[in-house]
Formats: C-alpha cells, structure tokens, sequence
C-alpha cells in the first residue's frame, strides 16, 4: 500500500498538470469503487467544476474543486492516481476516467479494485472514518516529541502494530515502519511502553528523517507504485530493513530476520535491535 512518501510525491506530480483544469466529463468503468455519493450524484458534482487544490492527508489524496466539493482518494494495495496527456492512452485497469478541458485526462486506475473514492461536501468529510480519525503526520508541527511520549505511554501490545495505526501517526505503513524501528534500534516486538525517554527522541528523529528520505526518493516501488506522471520511486535502493530478510544487515553484517507482527511481514536485525 502506497504510504505518505508515496502520496505525497504523487500529489507533487499531479499538481503541475492537472491544478487549475476543469473536469469536462466522468467515465465510470468500475462505479462501485464509488463509496460516496451514488455513482449519479458523484458525476453531478464534479462535472464542469475546477481543481482548485491538490491536498494529503495521511494516505488519502484529496482534489478540492472551486465549488467546495473534495475527491478523497484512497490508492489501497494498488491503485494508482494518474496524469494522461492528450495523446497518451488510459493506463491499464483504469477505473475511472476524468476528462480535463485541456484534452488530458486525470484517472483513477486499481488493479485489485480494492481503492476507494468519494466526492464529499465539507460537512461530510467526518463520514471518512479513517481520515476523519488521522492523528498527526511526521514533518507536522503537530508531531512533537512530547506527542510521541504521551501516545506510547502506557501502551501495550507490540510497537510495530502500534506504529502502524493510523490515529497515532497518520502516514506510516509497513515499510517505513520496519526503517524506523530499525534506525532507532527498537525491537518491533517491544511494547510502546517500554520506550524509554532517550528512546523516544532517537524514535522521533527516524520517524521524520525515514519519510523526508522517502519523499526526497520519490517513493518506493516494488510493484505497483508509480507516482501521477507512471515514474518508479527509487527509495527501494536505500532501505536497511524492508524486504531484507535473510541478507546481512548492513550495519553491523548480522543476518536480518523476518517474523509476523501482527500478522504483517517484519524484518529486523537480532543485534542492532535487541529484545530488551
């Protein structure tokens, strides 16, 4: 799943093209896709309106138009938010096709179809459960030090499912997860309690610098993610746990080792990240 790095390059990619254009017509290939409104009254109220601004918020892509309506994104396993030009095809699985006053088209491609896309009015924003309940982002003023102290306070479980959702720290998927446990030198079977002082401000500084150097790598793509414009991520390249089960780590040589967490896929280093 496309996580805030990914996002947020693919919303950098798309605003040069499509801000300022004007949606002339909607093709619905895979209308129940569609969470909100009815696939009739979604078409009503996007056609013939501008993209005024393209925003993020944590995993969701959100298109505001100049008449108050925002298309809220969510890209799942698969999908992908992309840029066509005018003499360029559809891309493959396309889902649904938004056609821009300038000839290009903007579209919403899944693969799995299992994406979501909604046309919301301003006071049915809270209807999106999960981006209604989005905690702060890393890089936000929001995401303090004393922010992250307090939500691992008292919290048990493990610190890698804790990581993961998404009303603590909006943005962090599995990826950017294993890279920050790692950086930090935190076991992922550890409880957010245990986290010491010292711990915390080193886990803070990882979880900003993982996703700065996410975004700065435009992403990563192992499969399906490709930014608005169908270029790769290289962040791939630079990762220290993700995907490096079985390798020596490179920090210190030690093989990486994968496990479940929460029945998500977990690389680690047995020596770097010690189970205290």
């Amino acid at each position: 799943m496309p996580e805030m790095p990914e996002l947020e390059t693919i919303r950098r990619s798309l605003e040069p093209h499509i801000k300022g254009r004007k949606i002339t017509d909607v093709e619905l290939l895979l209308s129940r896709q569609i969470k909100h409104p009815s696939p009739e009254e979604f078409v009503s109220r996007i056609k013939g309106h501008t993209i005024s601004e393209l925003q993020r918020r944590g995993k969701y892509l959100i298109l505001r138009l100049e008449n108050g309506i925002s298309l809220v994104i969510h890209l799942r396993m698969s999908g992908q938010a992309c840029y066509c030009g005018p003499n360029e095809p559809d891309r493959k699985h396309s889902r649904i096709i938004f056609h821009l006053d300038d000839g290009a088209r903007f579209i919403f491609a899944d693969t799995r179809t299992l994406g979501t896309i909604y046309a919301m009015r301003d006071d049915e924003i809270s209807l999106i459960r999960g981006l209604a309940e989005l905690g702060p982002e890393p890089l936000s003023e929001d995401f303090t030090l004393d922010y992250l102290k307090s939500v691992l306070s008292g919290k048990k479980g493990k610190i890698k499912s804790f990581l993961l959702m998404q009303n603590y720290i909006a943005g962090l998927g599995n990826i950017y997860v294993d890279e920050c446990l790692f950086l930090a030198g935190i076991n992922p079977l550890r409880t957010p309690d245990s986290v010491t002082s010292a711990e915390a401000k080193k886990l803070h500084a990882c979880i900003n610098k993982v996703i700065e150097d996410g975004i700065n790598d435009g992403g990563t793509t192992f499969r399906d993610y490709r930014d608005g414009v169908g270029g790769k991520g290289s962040h791939q390249n630079n990762l220290y746990a993700y995907g490096r089960g079985g390798q020596p780590c490179r920090k210190c040589g030690t093989i990486m080792e994968k496990i479940k967490v929460g029945g998500r896929g977990t690389v680690y280093c047995p020596k770097c990240q010690k189970l205290k």
